[in-house]
């Protein structure tokens, strides 16, 4: 059955934007930027069971935010209000509906991944958030800056905070309460109830890189997952957007070609794709020969202080002539708000199905100084039909 869209935004910037990804033209090549990737911490294949970190998880309904970008050099007033009304949603919710988790897309701290950085920019910030948090690394994440007067490596703190062998405090993490994650590497699944999350990690050139043994990792986990298909969701998580649509970065062809690749090698496809690294939300559809229909979802909203706009039809900075958006859609965006994504996987007697809602935050209320939210997108996925 294809995806069902129940909702498109009307929330629209001053020129009407184009309705296909876009390639922003004449970018350098950045590759030189790529690092090592530092030893797991945890054996392979690096699952972590959801149930080894969250009590009483709902085996017929699992509830969890979504979002990127959160980091902010400058303390970004989005970024505590994004927190803020994710946290209200936890602890308003009727138990059915309270969301579990909040799985970060990448790019928590800015500009590098200096341990000095995730203080105010993490542990702060997210100090009202009463769940667990799960990560992929951002660019920006692993990224080393060559003026700072530590030596460190490449996602040296990512991996503290996320990676750890054990939960525990975190040095550099001041008077937090929030301790050190267990994942096992930092590409990773996350095994649930409902659902394969299945995280890589892109590094940090601005279109992405993933090397040939994450590549041969990928495909074994694709496999493993597609054997539980029916029972459970695959969703895939990757920093770097494969569509897009925006000004500042725009699709990211090395991203696209290494998805599609592993899916026609293999024949395997997830339910949904998501990423940030964008600061906005966007949602796509591509519609594949087989008639399977797969949104790809940007939620690179969660804070930065600059939210970047979607190109327009006229802006010859950019193109959309390409065979490789033949079959891809812009169903919604929203490229001027701050927001986040809360999703649902269920478990009915017709069978699994998914629904994402995207809220937006709008101008602070004047009475009471907090952010007005809007749902500003909502979708659902029904799996049932596709079982094996």
């Amino acid at each position: 059955m294809p995806v069902v869209f129940l909702h498109r935004m009307n929330m629209k910037p001053h020129i009407e934007p184009i309705t296909k990804p876009v390639f922003k033209l004449g970018q350098p090549d950045d590759n030189y930027k790529y690092r090592a990737l530092p030893s797991p911490t945890g054996k392979y294949p690096y699952h972590l069971n959801i149930q080894d970190v969250v009590a009483g998880v709902n085996t017929e309904k699992m509830v969890f935010h979504m979002g990127g970008d959160t980091g902010s050099i400058t303390g970004s007033v989005g970024t505590k209000q994004v927190v803020s009304e994710m946290a209200g949603q936890y602890k308003a919710s009727r138990p059915e509906d309270r969301p579990q988790f909040f799985y970060h897309l990448g790019d928590i701290v800015y500009h590098h991944g200096e341990a000095d950085r995730f203080d105010k920019q993490f542990f702060e910030p997210f100090a009202p958030y009463p769940g667990p948090i799960f990560a992929i690394a951002g660019n920006h994440d692993s990224d080393v800056n060559p003026d700072s007067p530590v030596v460190y490596q490449s996602l040296d703190s990512f991996k503290a905070v996320f990676c750890d062998t054990v939960s525990r405090k975190v040095s550099f993490s001041a008077q937090s309460a929030r301790k050190s994650m267990v994942q096992p590497n930092v590409y990773w699944t996350l095994e649930t109830p409902l659902a394969n999350i299945i995280g890589l990690h892109s590094n940090i050139p601005k279109y992405g890189v993933i090397t040939n043994e994450q590549r041969e990792w990928f495909i074994a986990e694709l496999k493993t997952a597609d054997a539980e298909r029916g029972d459970k969701a695959l969703l895939i998580c990757v920093h770097h957007a494969p569509y897009s649509a925006d000004t500042n970065h725009g699709s990211s062809q090395p991203m696209i070609n290494f998805l599609e690749g592993v899916f026609e090698e293999t024949g395997i496809k997830p339910d949904m794709v998501l990423s940030g690294h964008v600061h906005n939300y966007q949602r796509f559809s591509k519609q594949y020969a087989d008639g399977k229909t797969v949104p790809y979802i940007v939620a690179g909203s969660g804070g930065f202080d600059e939210l970047n706009a979607l190109a327009n039809a006229t802006d010859k900075g950019y193109t959309n002539k390409s065979s490789l958006f033949d079959d891809v859609q812009l169903e919604a965006y929203c490229d001027n708000k701050h927001g986040f994504l809360k999703i649902s996987i269920e478990k009915t007697t017709s069978g699994l199905s998914i629904t994402g809602k995207y809220y937006a935050l709008s101008s602070t209320n004047e009475t009471n100084g907090k952010a007005i939210t809007t749902l500003a997108d909502h979708f659902t996925i029904p799996l049932a039909e596709l079982a094996y």
